[in-house]
């Protein structure tokens, strides 16, 4: 769909208060000879900035550091950039970023802090060794523990057994976490969590510390369901209702997972699509690492009220993710992949499907978060046509790219794909087998808005998700009757097909009539982005003044928008449920009112 941009965040080095140090450091392994020097770079006084420049010296690649010294008392840290750094007493340490762990032969990176006081580091010390290379251990990290067993569940307690990690100087002791938080160190392969609450599930993983105090990578989780207790039902009935979370949310639009519960809308919906993972070299990839799994929260941010802390192995969206699914046990998440702006890699994994489903299930499985995701979702803006680019993969490609992502993630996970709502005649339902590729999808997400928009900026005005034709319709086809009729005439069966929802809006500016069809010189202004508004903004700021085609629209000045309302949407429901429709989804979470209407709205509808 034309709606799916990606706001790309850019990091520039960051200057954070100390409480704010947080970062997913890698497990600790030192390299054959670094070094570690320090330099002081300005000094006013009152205070200074101190500078730290580790270097891999040796002949092997260096996957992460931790630098360690002691400061006269009166001298401390008030703040740093580009590593982790925490005190006990006067002994500082200092441990790399997700980002700057790995030092090839010859490579350096540096970090630096501001400090009060007029003291000099002493005794340092790089990943446990001496700083100027001569004694820097070459020990690798601990193994990851086995996935534990959970035993003797009741409603406040559960026991974990492990099988125990493996180290070339010993295992010191495990870190148990629930929900991607320390709870417990322990010393044995076993340990009972107690005060839980009942009816409720939760996820434990466990990672090795080993005597050189490396930290090894986590276990597998294991999902734990508490005896007892009453929990928010699910949603009534058996369709599907699931919602787009874009991974890009957390920035500019500050839309996090906890506002799913907040607004009310994770009770009401069955499925959640985590958007979007990109494809590169034909194969899938995690886009935004720090979004997806290093973003820090704290307690009053996140789904469980627990802080992140900087050592555990998960954080991010998909941390608050799996707090989510342990809260709501009947959301089953899929990873999409693709969307408008990465569909160009699908033409390379057209080539080789096989390869590309090993990659994406590689990803969706990755050890971190595999108890994160129940299936994945393909987004190919569009297989044999043209979107953002234009693809020649042929007809049969998406079938095979279906078919071998059935095969590679067999009947346990669910396979589905957004795919176009363009119902004209020789338009993009036809460019591709969508009937013979049904056979290998659990559903299709049928992208049934997005058909007019300032994107044609003279016009005319047009509802962008019409539910049926309607006299002086600008294309025929573009309609989500049309795009239905026409899927099922492929073949695809009704149950497999979901009616798309948007919950924004599309809009002109210049427009001199209220009705449908006027002209216009441009896109209306819109927070994000010329011609789209939230819905939760047009709410108010341009309520509709009338319908067409089961849809909404409204004219404000010389403004001219279309959008669905809780009303029309109950239409579009009933429209849905009388054709035999598996149930509907929606783009996207943020664009709904805090209290979840339109969510609400779909809900109702589906019951």
């Amino acid at each position: 769909m034309r709606f799916r941009h990606r706001a790309a965040a850019g990091f520039a080095t960051l200057l954070l208060p100390l409480a704010g140090l947080v970062g997913l450091a890698s497990p600790a392994q030192a390299a054959t000879a670094a070094t570690a020097t320090y330099t002081k770079a300005s000094d006013w006084g009152t205070g200074f900035e101190g500078r730290w420049t580790v270097k891999n010296t040796g002949t092997t690649s260096l996957s992460s550091w931790t630098v360690e010294w002691d400061f006269p008392s009166g001298t401390s840290v008030t703040s740093a950039w580009d590593a982790d750094v925490t005190s006990s007493g006067t002994h500082w340490t200092a441990k790399n970023k997700s980002w700057n762990g790995t030092l090839a032969p010859g490579a350096s990176v540096s970090f630096g802090f501001n400090g009060a006081g007029s003291g000099s580091p002493a005794n340092c010390k790089l990943n446990g060794g001496s700083c100027d290379g001569t004694t820097v251990p070459g020990d690798a990290a601990p193994s990851a523990p086995g996935t534990p067993t959970a035993s003797d569940v009741t409603n406040t307690s559960a026991k974990l057994t492990w099988s125990a990690a493996t180290d070339d100087k010993g295992v010191k002791n495990y870190d148990v976490l629930r929900d991607g938080s320390k709870v417990a160190t322990v010393t044995t392969t076993s340990y009972t969590d107690s005060g839980l609450t009942a009816g409720t599930s939760y996820s434990y993983t466990v990672q090795a510390r080993d005597t050189a105090d490396q930290t090894g990578p986590a276990s597998g989780a294991v999902a734990v369901r508490t005896t007892g207790g009453t929990t928010d039902p699910p949603p009534t009935g058996d369709k599907v209702k699931l919602g787009y979370f874009t991974e890009w949310g957390v920035y500019g639009r500050n839309y996090h997972v906890k506002n799913l519960v907040s607004s009310g809308s994770a009770a009401k919906i069955t499925h959640i699509n985590y958007a979007f993972g990109n494809v590169k070299n034909g194969q899938c990839v995690v886009d935004d690492t720090y979004a997806a799994y290093d973003k820090a929260y704290t307690a009053d941010q996140s789904v469980s009220g627990t802080a992140d802390t900087w050592d555990q192995p998960l954080r991010g969206n998909f941390n608050q993710l799996r707090q989510l699914k342990a809260k709501y046990p009947h959301i089953k998440v899929l990873y999409s992949f693709g969307g408008w702006t990465y569909s160009g890699g699908f033409a390379q994994a057209a080539a080789n499907p096989t390869a590309f489903a090993k990659s994406c299930k590689a990803v969706v499985e990755d050890p971190r978060w595999a108890d994160v995701f129940d299936g994945i979702d393909i987004d190919w803006e569009y297989p044999n046509a043209c979107g953002l680019t234009c693809d020649t993969s042929g007809a049969a490609a998406f079938k095979n790219l279906m078919s071998a992502l059935r095969t590679e993630f067999g009947s346990s996970y669910l396979v589905t794909a957004a795919i176009t709502a363009d119902g004209s005649s020789g338009g993009k339902i036809d460019a591709a087998d969508y009937g013979g590729a049904s056979a290998y999808a659990d559903w299709y997400n049928v992208m049934t808005y997005d058909y007019f928009g300032a994107f044609n900026a003279q016009g005319p005005t047009a509802p962008h998700s019409p539910l049926t034709s309607y006299s002086g319709i600008p294309q025929a086809g573009f309609n989500s009757a049309d795009a239905i009729a026409k899927l099922k005439a492929k073949g695809v069966p009704s149950a497999k097909l979901l009616l798309g929802i948007g919950f924004y809006g599309r809009g002109w500016t210049g427009v001199t009539q209220a009705a449908p069809g006027g002209t216009a010189t441009g896109a209306a202004p819109g927070t994000y982005e010329a011609g789209i508004e939230d819905y939760k903004i047009l709410k108010t700021s341009c309520p509709a003044t009338g319908t067409i085609a089961g849809t909404a629209y409204a004219y404000c000045g010389n403004n001219w928008w279309s959008y669905d309302t809780p009303a029309t949407i109950a239409g579009k429901m009933t429209w849905a449920k009388n054709q035999g429709l598996g149930g509907a989804f929606f783009w996207e979470f943020s664009g709904d009112t805090s209290n979840g209407e339109l969510v609400s709205a779909i809900n109702s509808g589906l019951s």
